[in-house]
């Protein structure tokens, strides 16, 4: 499979879809409340089982098929129901799992700039990663074409507004973590 990467990225503005991307669509999301737009990216970070790297579970998570007989840590995630817009993998592979135009359910109890419920207006966009592990820097290259492309597409989401999980669920999320180089995807997206 071409990684969507390698050919620029691109979304669809109609569907919400990242042309190029392998779209694997998440039942866990809805429509967008009262009219709202995509004006945040939330950039988070996820690893199945915790520290580990490859494997189908964190789809899995989102799709709501995980098997919780297959890990342990899967019996207490297995029923959430959770989802991102985007996942960028360890290699810069780039999998969408709920169009941009409707929310997914990834961030939880959040506020952002005093408005609760940041699911409504944002975008999620896990890495594959943990807070203690650096990531890729395949990863970074795919975020920063990621964002772009979500600015171009939407003009009201902006370099500006992208934050961590940790940023809209302070106390409660950590994620990307303190080994996420904000400095460095900034310099990427100079």
């Amino acid at each position: 499979m071409a990684h969507a990467m390698q050919t620029g990225m691109h979304f669809h503005a109609e569907s919400g879809l990242l042309r190029g991307a392998c779209q694997v669509l998440s039942p866990h999301c809805d429509p967008r409340p009262g009219g709202a737009v995509p004006e945040l990216i939330v950039v988070h970070g996820i690893s199945l089982p915790p520290g580990e790297y490859g494997g189908p579970w964190i789809g899995q998570l989102f799709c709501g098929a995980l098997d919780p007989a297959v890990h342990p840590y899967f019996a207490e995630v297995a029923a959430l129901r959770v989802s991102a817009h985007l996942l960028v993998r360890r290699d810069g592979e780039v999998l969408q799992f709920v169009p941009v135009g409707l929310r997914a359910w990834h961030a939880g109890r959040s506020s952002w700039q005093g408005r609760e419920g940041c699911n409504d207006f944002s975008v999620g966009i896990e890495l594959e990663g943990s807070d203690v592990q650096p990531y890729a820097a395949a990863q970074y290259a795919a975020l920063a074409q990621l964002v772009r492309a979500l600015c171009a597409t939407w003009p009201t989401l902006s370099p500006h507004r992208l934050v961590g999980h940790s940023d809209i669920a302070p106390g409660r999320k950590t994620d990307p973590g303190p080994s996420f180089d904000w400095d460095r995807l900034r310099a990427l997206l100079a």
